[in-house]
This record gives C-alpha cells, sequence and structure tokens, in this order.
C-alpha cells in the first residue's frame, strides 16, 4: 500500500529495525507493520530537520505558501485513500474519517493563507533618535507528538502553522496508528517540500519522547494527549527550558436547561458525545439537565441513542466503530458497572457487543451522581451519564467542579442566561447550542490542566513564532 517506513532527510529509512504490529480495533487483525524506532532515529531526524532548518525559514511565506497548498490538494486527490488507511487503523467509520481527513486539510490550505500575514509592530519612540520595532521570527525546530484518535487532524493542526511560520517538524506519531501520518508525510514529499523539512519517526514512545525534551536543538514540543503525560513532558522539558503547546484530557460538562430546544439538544449532544465512539477530548462526559424537562430529554435521547448502529468502519451504515483496544472497552464497562452499583439507571445499551473487536453498545445512564467514576474521570468512550439539577447555581459549581477545563456545551434559547452561564464556566472551548464547535479559523485549546497554548486560528501560529524587540538608533 505505500511505505510504511520512517522518513529522515528526504530518504525513508527502517527497514532493518524490528517491526511493529498496527492492529485493525474491528478485527484484531494485523493492518501492518512499522519500525520500532528509538533514540538513534530520533537524534538523526532532529539534526536533519536543524540542518534544514535555515534554508526553509529563509523561503518566503509565499513559497512555502505554494507547497502547503500543493499538500492541501493531494489530501483531497487521496481522501479516500486516506480514509481507509485511517478506518481499518483506528476504527472510525469510514464517512467520518473522511470527514477528518478534509478537516485535516483545512488546516493545511488555512496555514498556506495565514503564514503570509505574520505581521511585526513599530512602536512610537521616546526619544527622535531611535525607531523602535517588534520582528517575528520562526522559532526553529518543531517536535509534534500526536494521539491515535485524530490521526489526521492532529497533525496537520501542529505541521501547517509551523511549517507556514518556516519551522522545520519532526513527528512521533501514536503507535497504534501510525499509519496515517506516514501516509500524510508521504504526499508531503510527493508535494515537494524540501530534504529535512519534513521527518518522521515511528517507534518508542519514551525514547524518542526524551531525544525530543533534551535536545537543544529542538526549540519547541507540540503535544495532544492525556494530562497524565503532558505533565511528565512539562518536567523533562525543563531542562532545556523548552516551549510547550499542550492540548490534554478533557471532562466536559453538557449544560441542558428548561427553556432549551429538546430537538435541538438532543442532537447537539448526540453529536457531541458519540462522535468517534466518544473517543474525543471535547466530546460530553458529564449530561446536567434540569428537573422541569429531565424525563422528557432523557427519553428522547435514549430513543435516538438506541437508532445508533455499531460495527466495523468499512460497513456502510456503521455510526459507531469499535474502541481502539481492549483496555478502552474495560474502562468503559468499569464505569458503566460502577455508576449501576452506586444508583444508575442504565436506560439505553450497557454492555460490550461480540466476542470478536473491541465494540460497546453505545450508552444512556440516568440518575448519575457525582461520586461515580463516570463523573470524575474521562470515560473515552460512548457512554452518556445524565444527572438533574435545579438551579442555575448550582450547575455552574458543577460543571467547575473538574481539574480538566478544555470543552463545554450549553442548551438554552434564552440570551442573557446563556451568556451569564457561559462567563462563569472555566473552559477554553463552549458550544452554546451547538455539539460539534472546533474549527479549522476558530482557537482551539483548554484551561487549568487541559492544557498549554490554542491550536487553530490565527492565533494558533503564534506559538511557532519567536517574538523580537528591536531598538534602532539613527
Amino acid at each position: 500500500m505505500m511505505n510504511n517506513l520512517n522518513y529522515i532527510n528526504g530518504e525513508w529509512t527502517g527497514k532493518n529495525l524490528q517491526q511493529s504490529p498496527v492492529y485493525n480495533p474491528s478485527t484484531g487483525e494485523v493492518v501492518s507493520e512499522v519500525p520500532k524506532g528509538g533514540k538513534q532515529e530520533a537524534v538523526q531526524a532532529v539534526a536533519a530537520a536543524s540542518d534544514a532548518f535555515e534554508g526553509w525559514a529563509d523561503q518566503t511565506a509565499y513559497d512555502r505558501s505554494k507547497l502547503l497548498r500543493k499538500f492541501f490538494d493531494l489530501m483531497i486527490e487521496h481522501e479516500d485513500e486516506l480514509a481507509e488507511i485511517m478506518t481499518k487503523e483506528m476504527g472510525k467509520p469510514f464517512k467520518e474519517a473522511k470527514g477528518e481527513v478534509h478537516y485535516a486539510a483545512n488546516y493545511l490550505e488555512w496555514y498556506a493563507e495565514e503564514g503570509k500575514r505574520i505581521y511585526g509592530e513599530t512602536i512610537p519612540t521616546h526619544v527622535p533618535n531611535k525607531r523602535l520595532q517588534v520582528w517575528k521570527k520562526p522559532i526553529g525546530v518543531v517536535a509534534a507528538i500526536t494521539p491515535w484518535n485524530f490521526p489526521a487532524a492532529m497533525l496537520t493542526r501542529k505541521m501547517g502553522p509551523a511549517l507556514a511560520a518556516g519551522c522545520t517538524v519532526v513527528i512521533k506519531p501514536s503507535s497504534e496508528t501510525p499509519l496515517t501520518a506516514i501516509k500524510l508525510v508521504e504526499l508531503a514529499e510527493k508535494a515537494g517540500f524540501p530534504k529535512g523539512v519534513i521527518n518522521i519517526v515511528t517507534g518508542s514512545s519514551r525514547e524518542i519522547g526524551e531525544v525530543f525534551l533534551t535536545d537543544e536543538r529542538v526549540r519547541k514540543v507540540t503535544f495532544t494527549g492525556s494530562t497524565e503525560v503532558g505533565k511528565k513532558l512539562m518536567e523533562q522539558g525543563a531542562s532545556t527550558v523548552k516551549k510547550l503547546s499542550l492540548e490534554l484530557g478533557g471532562h466536559a460538562p453538557i449544560i441542558i436547561y428548561n427553556d432549551a430546544d429538546i430537538e435541538k439538544a438532543v442532537n447537539g449532544t448526540i453529536a457531541s458525545k458519540f462522535r468517534n465512539a466518544g473517543q474525543t477530548c471535547v466530546c460530553g462526559n458529564r449530561i446536567y439537565v434540569q428537573s422541569d424537562i429531565y424525563d422528557e430529554f432523557v427519553d428522547a435521547f435514549a430513543d435516538r441513542t438506541k437508532q445508533l448502529q455499531v460495527g466495523d468502519g468499512m460497513k456502510e451504515g456503521t455510526d459507531i466503530g469499535p474502541l481502539i483496544n481492549e483496555a478502552g472497552v474495560e474502562k468503559v464497562d468499569e464505569h458503566v458497572k460502577n455508576a449501576v452499583s452506586n444508583g444508575g439507571v442504565v436506560v439505553a445499551g450497557g454492555h460490550r457487543i461480540g466476542e470478536k473487536g473491541n465494540f460497546y453498545s453505545p450508552t444512556v445512564v440516568k440518575d448519575v451522581n457525582p461520586s461515580m467514576l463516570i463523573m470524575n474521570e474521562e470515560t473515552f468512550g460512548p457512554v452518556a451519564p445524565i444527572q438533574k439539577f435545579e438551579t442555575e447555581e448550582e450547575v455552574i459549581q458543577l460543571a467547575n467542579d473538574t481539574p480538566y477545563g478544555l470543552a463545554a456545551y450549553v442548551f438554552t434559547e434564552s440570551v442573557s442566561r446563556g451568556t451569564k452561564t457561559i462567563e462563569k464556566l472555566d473552559f477554553g472551548i463552549v458550544g452554546w447550542n451547538d455539539g460539534a464547535p472546533s474549527a479549522v479559523q476558530a482557537p482551539f485549546g483548554g484551561m487549568k490542566e487541559s492544557g498549554l497554548g490554542r491550536e487553530g486560528g490565527h492565533q494558533g501560529i503564534d506559538d511557532f513564532l519567536e517574538m523580537q524587540y528591536v531598538s534602532i538608533g539613527i
């Protein structure tokens, strides 16, 4: 199908290394194998990116834009192939995978233009014989560590602004879904990026990550993953005062007030909760419904949930694919059983499906309470716990009672109530009557332990730039 190798300094390498299998979570079968790289390969990739940096940074924003645009065009041209690779290694339904390919490609298109808008600044001087300016420069070599749940979008969301800013890139994809990233690098090579500008290394997260965080030539590390790992990266990066962008865990609340449009709230909650089988950092994990409409919402939501079709992502009509691995299934099942043992009532799903593959039924649990695991830990699966609330003050306290602050959702037809609620929510992203707020042109990121920095929008390129103040005597 393709190389399935490391790409370092314009060469496909790694045939001589031990190979790691990549599994299809729907069947458990081996899809392919990739090299099990480590410290040596990471150092080689960093060296290549470092050597290529000056030449790439010296190119004009227009030259870099043309290559990013070619990369975008190739992604669209190969959308079916990319989607099939993603579905087979990650499990998400093919139609959803195609949606991710387009979403991912749009980051390249966006930053192909945004790179032309890196503006400096002239500051009014305090003395006649000086001119004060602010220049912006690419930060240097960027190491990008990407997760398994969005293997295309999480990569282009980092590559796009980095390359547009004039940085070179070294990529470490998830060991569970490296094939999509490798295919993207293959397309980047075809687009004509110079040797060393883009590199990818598969293999040991510990060894490769240690090189990224301790090598002084790497000026920035951008990571999407768990808060636990993000904290470790912060510790390791301290030795070289590494600049970090961290998009970490979430535990998103969905607040549904009694004046909400029920159909709109059900549709939005379905979109948020069950996208990618609930394996997203921004999916709704805690659903709070005001008592006046609690029963009506639960019944309507459970009915819609029961209609969702679970199966292999390559089969027509599949709405929800498998979880990524057995551990994911076990965690989901543990959360459901804990909720039931503490008074929760399953009104849809609540069980594993089949003996083959990592499938779990779309599940709704009502009458949950804050003591349950599911209301305190990120489930990362297709389970929707619903809790009743009475007042605005109560639900805002419940929503904010978490160390995470990535995404939140509010359903109300009242502008006054929606505005006041959102102003008090400690979350970086809020969907108001919208279960899918992510957009290429908007900043994505969290507060509190959900991370540092923003990706997307015009703000997303800032973290790949250094600001240099220049005082000129004349």
